[in-house]
């Protein structure tokens, strides 16, 4: 099985502390998983479980502090990603490795659909009833990943959000 390196992305972010933290700990450590010798294995995937309990852990304590609607589907799907980690576990220790790396993958794959619908509406759900608002996620650009630049285009750096370009022939400040 031909693996990938599992980096962070600000697109991660959800604009609540806890969460935004849990989430660069959680590509961490699926990257470890995914790039693991057989050896070191089994422990990366006891870390995992270990983060993935306290990780879901807090977002379900948010959830039900603050009454989300949702809360019962998403700590549903957090309790079967924690049974499989389980039962991987178990399977990893008594030597079936490959069952362990195909979870490594799934868990890559799964993880940005996830924080784009679950996690991102438990942000949007808190800072509304804690501030009225939405949450602020201020993202790094990329410059080959900018939508809409115009081909050639400088990267826009030290800059959370695309600059204005002003027409040909304008006088800029």
């Amino acid at each position: 099985m031909t693996t990938t390196a599992f980096e962070w992305d600000d697109r991660y972010l959800v604009g609540l502390h806890d969460i935004d933290t849990a989430h660069r700990e959680f590509t961490v450590l699926v990257d470890a998983l995914l790039g693991a010798q057989d050896d070191a294995l089994v422990p990366a995937l006891d870390a995992f479980a270990r983060h993935a309990e306290q990780h879901f852990g807090t977002e379900e304590q948010l959830m039900e502090r603050y009454a989300f609607p949702a809360r019962e589907c998403h700590a549903e799907e957090h309790a079967k990603v924690l049974a499989s980690v389980h039962e991987v576990r178990a399977l990893a220790a008594e030597g079936d490795l490959q069952t362990a790396r195909e979870l490594a993958q799934a868990l890559a794959d799964w993880f940005p659909g996830h924080t784009d619908y679950l996690d991102s509406a438990i942000a949007t759900w808190v800072v509304k009833k804690t501030s009225g608002g939405a949450p602020v996620v201020l993202r790094r650009m990329r410059a080959t990943a900018r939508a809409g630049a115009e081909p050639g285009a400088e990267p826009v750096r030290g800059s959370a959000a695309p600059q204005a370009r002003a027409p040909a022939g304008a006088v800029q400040p």
